[in-house]
């Protein structure tokens, strides 16, 4: 019952409650150490390192922890040593990529051990410091069997799993083309409790083989890649919100003009209004970089706003859930020191 003299809330009290609500973002795939970010496009300079600006630009979005990928040993340490320099703001993965198969199977340098070894490198690595978070980026990828073949790209996933099983860290997981073999070889290991669950980023598979990760128990990062096509739309409107994280991917995975999800932002001016300026402002080609441009065709963190913007929209519910929803799972699964919405800490 209502206290005397009080009264339903209008639709227009209830707009402007929701307009309220400041977004935040954990980017959970963000591959800061690769040489975009310094300024070097395809082995030449463009323009100065703006590393720095990248990252205030994340902060000014609402992006409130960014995971940096390990997309190999030296990324890895690359990662760690940001991690080091933004405490409590950065967290880094560390693992090896399928594409990155080979160097298993090349022969071993000074600075790069191959086999047994490189193995060794990346579990010390990995528990050198409480900023990692996750083991990967791991898994398989049959779209470009060109780096490394698919026979090897299986060997060594299986060996960074059983790497994976030592830690109790949970996964950075990749799979493109290639979900058989990729749940073959998760799928036991996760049933008997032998992996701590992960994350499948980057997700651009069929609906059966998201709710097959799903069912094991799996989480689906979602990033502009996720968002190009209505098929994708269709498969992200049935990701559970209990399964949901979001993350940039940059400097790859932008949501382009020519993407199903461009049309989705053009009918989303009220929640683009929520997320502020920064994610929209205009890009500047690379040759015409100044002090504090975004560049164009280079994904950042920022833009993970416009990803929840769309998953909301195609979704049908409110910026907050999406946002809450995935800063929920990105904490539980990732720990990242923070509190969750009803008031329990979770530190990694």
């Amino acid at each position: 019952m209502l206290p005397e003299n009080s009264s339903s809330p209008s639709s227009e009290d209830v707009g402007a409650t929701q307009t309220k609500y400041t977004p935040r973002y954990i980017d959970i795939g963000i591959n800061l150490t690769d040489p975009m970010f310094q300024g070097e496009y395809h082995g030449k300079k463009a323009h100065e390192n703006d590393l720095s600006d990248v990252v205030e630009r994340a902060k000014a979005s609402g992006l409130q922890k960014l995971v940096v990928t390990g997309s190999d040993l030296e990324h890895s340490k690359e990662a760690l040593k940001l991690a080091e320099q933004y405490p409590g703001y950065i967290y880094t993965t560390v693992g090896v990529h399928p594409c990155h198969a080979t160097q298993f199977t090349s022969p071993p340098t000074d600075t790069h051990p191959s086999g047994a070894k490189l193995l060794t490198a990346l579990k010390d690595l990995a528990v050198s410091s409480p900023s990692v978070v996750a083991f990967g980026e791991i898994g398989l990828d049959y779209d470009r069997l060109h780096y490394a073949d698919a026979e090897t790209q299986r060997e060594w996933f299986s060996a960074q799993l059983d790497i994976a099983e030592k830690l109790h860290l949970p996964l950075f997981l990749h799979s493109r083309a290639a979900a058989d073999d990729f749940e073959a070889a998760l799928a036991p290991r996760i049933k008997s409790k032998r992996i701590k669950g992960g994350v499948v980023h980057s997700f651009t598979g069929t609906a059966e083989e998201m709710e097959r990760m799903v069912k094991l128990g799996l989480y689906i990062g979602i990033n502009g890649c996720s968002l190009k096509t209505e098929e994708n739309l269709e498969v992200v409107k049935r990701v559970p919100l209990d399964r949901l994280m979001l993350e940039s991917d940059g400097p790859w995975c932008e949501i382009r003009p020519s993407h199903a999800s461009s049309k989705v932002l053009k009918e989303a001016q009220e929640m683009l209004d929520m997320i502020g300026e920064v994610p929209r402002t205009a890009a500047v080609k690379k040759e015409r970089w100044v002090k504090g441009k975004m560049v164009k065709s280079r994904n950042e963190p920022a833009a993970t706003a416009l990803v929840a913007v769309v998953v909301a929209m195609v979704k049908g519910i409110t910026l907050e859930e999406v946002c809450e929803a995935a800063w929920k799972n990105s904490v539980e699964l990732f720990g990242l020191d923070e509190t969750l919405s009803n008031g329990v800490e979770v530190k990694n």
